[in-house]
């Protein structure tokens, strides 16, 4: 990845602008976090992708949002138990 690019995603994070996608899945219940991105566009864009690989887990559902947050780790929750 460009590094101009990777310092303005990084900026924008840091700031609370960036874009991300929140991708809930039920059986099992996860919690992916996609992002961030500096400009809507660019996430609507790689999404379809990322919500095909997400797919091919066969979860009984996938619901996702896109908001813009400050977003740290961990990029992965799961609330299943054990």
């Amino acid at each position: 990845m460009n590094p101009l690019i990777r310092l303005l995603r990084s900026l924008a994070n840091g700031l609370g602008v960036a874009w991300w996608a929140r991708v809930e899945t039920r059986d099992p219940h996860v919690v992916y976090w996609f992002g961030p991105f500096v400009r809507r566009e660019h996430l609507e864009a790689s999404l379809l992708a990322f919500l095909g690989d997400v797919g091919s887990e066969q979860p009984g559902s996938i619901e996702h949002e896109l908001l813009r947050v400050r977003r740290g780790e961990p990029l992965t929750e799961d609330f299943e138990p054990g």
